[in-house]
């Protein structure tokens, strides 16, 4: 399926002020006038659901506390994402996943958890894929959860990690794969329609820039409005 969410990135403001509240901000950019309080005041007036990401473990605390009043407002799942391990070509800091499971799993038990790798992308380099090394890692740390599970994946990188997310998959009922997309990535729409024919339809989601959204849904013959 597509995955129908508003999606937002929350961090605490890099002024240091110890009051400080959850903003919405993309990094490398620390400061926005967006709070998180108010974003959520408006989401729950819509019927998506709603992805926060969290580029920081400070923040999360404070964040759970906001949507924790919001939480009977809330029509449909909420997903929590972080990058809690190291992944291909990946040089950004990890989030720590004990505090962060713990922390997210005392306010709310039932959430959907979206736990990536960090990964980069390289145009002009041979870029690896999901190691096993990876995969088996991320299975460590999810089989203790009871929540449902959804692994981020960059598409450039899944042709050539098939066989360790196909593993990664079958290990339990609760996971599945969200294939999204770098800006500036060069994968083709074959790669997506070969992740459509090898992994069980209803453990992918798409969260796919556009033009190749548009392509994609016509190979795969979904009517689309222009």
């Amino acid at each position: 399926g597509t995955a129908h969410m508003i999606e937002a990135d929350v961090l605490l403001p890099s002024d240091g002020s110890e009051h400080s509240q959850p903003i919405m901000a993309h990094p490398p950019e620390t400061n926005s006038d967006n709070t998180l309080q108010e974003w959520l005041t408006e989401v729950t007036k819509s019927n998506k659901g709603i992805k926060l990401d969290f580029k920081s473990l400070a923040a999360v605390e404070p964040s759970m506390m906001l949507l924790e009043n919001v939480k009977r407002h809330l029509k449909r799942p909420v997903w929590i994402n972080a990058d809690i391990l190291p992944g291909p070509n990946g040089n950004s800091k990890v989030i720590d996943a004990k505090p962060f499971l713990d922390t997210v799993t005392f306010f709310f038990p039932d959430v959907t958890f979206s736990l990536g790798w960090t990964t980069g992308w390289h145009p002009e380099k041979v870029n690896e894929g999901y190691s096993w090394t990876m995969v088996k890692e991320m299975e460590y740390i999810c089989n203790e959860l009871s929540q449902p599970v959804t692994f981020p994946v960059r598409a450039a990188l899944v042709r050539q990690s098939c066989s360790q997310l196909l593993w990664l998959l079958k290990q339990s009922s609760r996971y599945s794969l969200t294939i999204w997309t770098g800006k500036n990535d060069n994968y083709s729409i074959e790669d997506l329609l070969y992740i459509r024919d090898h992994f069980d339809k209803k453990q992918v989601f798409y969260d796919i820039l556009e033009p190749q959204n548009h392509e994609f849904k016509q190979a795969i013959g979904i009517k689309v409005n222009l």
